[in-house]
């Protein structure tokens, strides 16, 4: 299920607002002075007055010195984004549109769906089972039937 519009396209950009959700009891709201945008020409084909604008917007954030998260909410985001983290700042770009307030709009989305999945609690652990006694048997039978049709395609033998 997509997260719903963070923005309208004509709002003004500012906070980032993360709604409540599993891990989110509350929401969060992560404060614009946080975020780190750099802006520079997005690649791709172009005509008359290409790469005249900055469309392609980069949008950073540092997990370790941010204020928004608790201490669980931090150490389970650096754990999780491990990967992704160039030291503790996890950096999004974004440049399919043409508008750069649409870009920057885009990378606010990806970033609050990063951060939502990363923030998530831990599914609950799985509990083992075993098989039941006619699974077993339907497996050992199809086994045994899957053998025969192979030694009925032998070559005969000189017996």
């Amino acid at each position: 299920m997509p997260l719903p519009v963070l923005c309208a396209y004509r709002c003004r950009v500012d906070d980032l607002r993360l709604l409540p959700g599993p891990g989110l009891p509350d929401g969060l709201v992560i404060p614009d002075a946080e975020l780190v945008e750099r802006f520079s020409h997005a690649s791709g084909p172009g005509g008359q007055a290409v790469n005249t604008a900055d469309s392609r917007v980069q949008l950073s954030f540092d997990l370790a010195t941010t204020r928004a998260f608790t201490d669980l909410q931090r150490s389970r985001a650096l754990h999780r984004l491990a990967s992704r983290l160039d030291g503790t700042v996890v950096t999004i770009e974004a440049a399919e549109f043409r508008s750069q307030h649409r870009n920057r709009i885009a990378a606010r989305e990806r970033l609050a769906e990063l951060l939502r999945a990363a923030l998530a609690p831990p599914p609950p652990p799985r509990r083992p089972t075993r098989p039941s006694r006619g699974s077993v048997d339907r497996r050992l039978n199809s086994k045994t039937k899957r053998g025969q049709l192979k030694r009925q395609r032998r070559a005969p033998t000189a017996e």
